[in-house]
């Protein structure tokens, strides 16, 4: 009889989760990717909460559905097992317990806190190098790199009652002057990186360390509209046409197509969907199970991590119809858009005159029209100043996707401070960014260098607008 009423209960729990599935489907098959005009997604407004609202248009189900994806991403997670239900799961290591922690009203994070200690925004991503054995090889074939073996993939600041946590971060600077054809001299600051406490012994001895800010969020559903035909036209992997700009795609296993897509996501664009960003974030950050990573992120070197308490209502922390809730927020989040008055014009014309758009691509066309990322989601090679040594999939060790500019002018109100610029946050302003650029953008950071001032002055106005 009580084998009866269970096997009843596992029914019904399935035919619920697969009622509420489809009825997720019919949401995702409308809100942002149903939208068809454009001022129904943008903002012009500069404020701490413009791209922390949904766009217009939603109904009452899928306005629910934002805001319980909302919810997720705001409210803390806490350890299991808890009365939580709902938002437990928390590590066993973790560096954050919300996504808000990292990414502000859904914007760029700060390197420092107010009270000067490194932010939780920045964090610390570990691999070693490709040793080509078999156990590599199916490592790499899937996660496009290969994890410390003590430490795992990422740097873990946080651990739950009884679990230490991995190490801290740490980074002094060494002051670099450049000196620019008119005599104005910049000072840059070059990182120099180190980890402190380390609780469970040494790194591996080739372990690579890259230090990466969290971005913002803004515009991920509008990335996923635009077309791989049209990033892939930008692609010139050879420089066949000679101007020294050679962007390359990503292609990236994907856990949820089951095969090889094209990267659009992260500083090296080693992700390809939304929704596997939102499941790495949380395993990596939060240590949240998913589907997309069913088992805690613990090495086998991490024996309390291993043997910590786990809640046992669902299969996994984060179930895939709220990992579903979270990519719809995300997706049908307002999203800013500058005025584009004359003084605009002007200083977008002076950006692509410098050479500037040859990478931050101005737009694209998307089937609510035009989207202006500044970005062309392409690969390319920053020079050696630059590289972390890092590799993900295609990306070698000194190349990066182009960071997308837009959102830019949100930061301060967000934070209060002005933006840390480049993966890791080493650039006050974005003079500072400009001059950082090595490899394929050298000769268009020297073209920078010799603009009369004036001029100087008028591109780095336009980039504080976007």
């Amino acid at each position: 009889m009580m084998l009866q009423i269970q096997k009843k209960q596992k029914y019904n729990f399935f035919i619920n989760k697969l009622i509420l599935v489809k009825s997720l489907v019919a949401i995702f098959a409308t809100g942002l990717f149903a939208v068809n005009n454009s001022s129904e997604v943008f903002t012009e407004n500069i404020s701490k909460n413009s791209i922390f609202k949904p766009i217009k248009g939603l109904n009452n189900k899928q306005y629910d559905e934002y805001i319980l994806g909302k919810s997720f991403f705001r409210i803390p997670w806490v350890e299991a097992p808890s009365a939580t239900t709902a938002r437990d799961g928390l590590g066993p290591l973790y560096s954050a317990n919300t996504c808000i922690s990292c990414h502000p009203s859904n914007g760029r994070g700060t390197l420092f806190t107010e009270k000067k200690a490194l932010s939780r925004a920045l964090v610390v991503r570990l691999s070693i190098p490709n040793d080509k054995s078999k156990e590599h090889q199916m490592l790499f074939k899937k996660n496009g790199f290969i994890p410390e073996p003590v430490y795992g993939s990422q740097l873990s600041i946080n651990g739950v009652h009884g679990v230490k946590f991995e190490g801290r971060p740490n980074i002094k600077y060494k002051k670099i002057k450049v000196n620019f054809p008119d005599k104005e001299v910049a000072t840059l600051l070059k990182p120099i990186y180190t980890l402190k406490d380390l609780n469970y012994g040494k790194l591996h001895k080739d372990a690579i360390i890259s230090y990466r800010m969290a971005p913002t969020l803004m515009g991920m559903g509008l990335i996923e509209l635009i077309s791989n035909e049209q990033i892939l036209k930008n692609e010139d992997a050879d420089d066949k046409n000679g101007d020294g700009i050679s962007g390359k795609a990503n292609w990236v296993y994907s856990s949820l197509t089951k095969k090889y897509e094209l990267g659009r996501y992260t500083w090296k664009a080693s992700v390809a969907t939304v929704v596997e960003q939102i499941a790495n974030a949380m395993h990596n950050d939060m240590g949240l199970t998913t589907p997309f990573h069913k088992v805690e992120n613990c090495t086998k070197f991490q024996k309390a991590c291993n043997e910590a308490p786990k809640d046992l209502k669902y299969e996994f922390d984060v179930p895939k119809f709220r990992l579903d809730s979270i990519e719809f927020y995300l997706a049908n989040s307002k999203v800013y858009r500058p005025k584009e008055n004359s003084e605009f014009k002007k200083g977008l014309e002076l950006f692509k005159q410098v050479g500037c758009a040859s990478c931050h691509t101005t737009s694209f066309d998307t089937k609510i029209g035009k989207v202006r990322p500044y970005s062309d989601f392409l690969l390319h090679d920053m020079g050696k100043d630059l590289a972390d040594g890092r590799v993900e999939f295609k990306a070698s060790g000194s190349e990066f996707r182009t960071a997308p500019l837009w959102g830019l002018a949100l930061h301060k109100k967000i934070n209060k401070k002005e933006p840390r610029l480049l993966h890791d946050g080493r650039a006050r302003n974005f003079q500072e960014a400009i001059l950082w650029h090595g490899g394929e953008a050298k000769n268009v950071k020297d073209t920078y260098m010799s603009l009369p001032k004036e001029k100087r002055e008028q591109l780095i106005k336009f980039l504080g607008k976007l």
